[in-house]
């Protein structure tokens, strides 16, 4: 991926935003496309958007660009970095590394270095930062002074320098941020603000609908755009044994994923008529049409929720546990356990043997539906937008 940054059709009226987001095998996926949500709402809006992103195995920069963002690629890592970069810390946070340090692929000094440099250059009217690496210790050296900067984030574990910062898991309290952000920052929390593409709004009102009386005719297997860990083989192999074989079996993955080939071989082999998407462009009526989804606990448990499609979840990362632990408390998903615990195959086995299968659909729908109506990213980017222009 080259270094200069691809034009954006946009006009430059609007503010100029910049969003600092990676994905990768070992990041995933999940926090570009959210920002990817957030930057088309944020054009349509009349704003212009630049992604900034390191060059790291499954960066999806390709797919920022055909979304028509621009792009600048920050160099590949020369040699791993190490956890910690005492260097680029102030003394009174040197201890204080985020837990997922690591994802960077480089130490925070290097990154915040080059993201300055182009940061200089580029002179824009807000920075957005979606990275779980990444704290008050880089917002203060890389964003240029009087920029603002909001933050999306999911974790509540370290202190950032920002006047606007979302966190769209279900539980989340803005209090849970005193003492990690500003006082002033505003805080827009839970899942009302989740960034969601508008056509799951749209489609909300026929999804509801169709699922009166509850059936089990499609199942769609998404367990992110990566699955490092192969855990929708697994599935498959729990499928072919408990669902009907006239029962359909839709398994969307990324075309970066590791085991994309060993996921089309297995699918080939299942009893079910079994397809395996790559790169949908309309996941909102794909899951709209289904009956029961089986996925992770990202960014789309929200995606599931606006359209009440029913879910069981597995943790695929630690990051994604206290939101799926809340989903199942609020009686909105059914949590199958971690991905790498063995016992999580025999309890969607039983789940979906049990006799009163269809009546559970419909509750978990239900209760799906009541936590996001899908507006989130409309209000977010009004109010980005609006800020970054005070």
């Amino acid at each position: 991926m080259s270094n200069p940054a691809v034009q954006h059709h946009t006009t430059s009226e609007g503010p100029r935003i910049v969003f600092r987001c990676d994905a990768s095998v070992e990041i995933g996926s999940g926090h570009v496309m959210r920002c990817l949500t957030l930057a088309d709402e944020i054009a349509r809006q009349g704003g212009t958007t630049t992604f900034l992103c390191r060059d790291l195995p499954g960066h999806m920069m390709a797919t920022v660009v055909a979304r028509g963002h621009a792009v600048h690629a920050l160099p590949a890592p020369a040699i791993p970095a190490g956890p910690a970069d005492p260097v680029s810390q102030s003394p009174s946070q040197v201890g204080t590394t985020p837990a997922h340090a690591g994802w960077l692929g480089v130490s925070v000094r290097e990154d915040m270095e080059q993201s300055r440099a182009f940061l200089d250059r580029h002179g824009p009217d807000r920075v957005i930062v979606d990275h779980y690496a990444l704290d008050a210790v880089w917002q203060a050296g890389a964003v240029p002074s009087g920029v603002p900067i909001m933050v999306i984030d999911d974790l509540a574990d370290r202190r950032h320098l920002c006047d606007l910062l979302l966190d769209q898991n279900l539980g989340r309290r803005a209090a849970d941020y005193d003492g990690l952000v500003p006082a002033h920052a505003q805080r827009l929390t839970g899942p009302g603000f989740a960034l969601l593409r508008p056509e799951f709004a749209a489609r909300r009102p026929a999804s509801l609908a169709r699922r009166r009386p509850p059936a089990l005719n499609h199942v769609l297997v998404a367990m992110g755009g990566m699955d490092r860990d192969d855990t929708t083989s697994r599935v498959l192999d729990c499928l072919a044994e408990a669902l009907p074989k006239e029962c359909r079996v839709s398994i969307v993955m990324g075309q970066g994923a590791p085991a994309l080939d060993k996921v089309r071989a297995r699918a080939a082999r299942m009893p079910q008529p079994a397809t395996v998407l790559v790169g949908v462009a309309d996941m909102a009526t794909l899951m709209a049409d289904a009956d029961l989804a089986i996925g992770g606990a990202g960014g789309t448990a929200w995606e599931r929720c606006c359209l009440g499609l029913p879910a069981l979840l597995l943790i695929l990362a630690e990051n994604q546990r206290p939101g799926a632990e809340a989903l199942d408390r609020a009686g909105a998903a059914v949590l199958l356990g971690e991905h790498d615990d063995p016992g999580w195959q025999e309890r969607l086995t039983e789940w979906l043997g049990a006799k009163g299968l269809l009546p559970s659909l419909e509750r978990l729908s239900d209760r799906a539906a009541l936590l996001t109506e899908g507006l989130g990213t409309e209000h977010s980017a009004r109010v980005i937008c609006e800020r970054a222009l005070l």
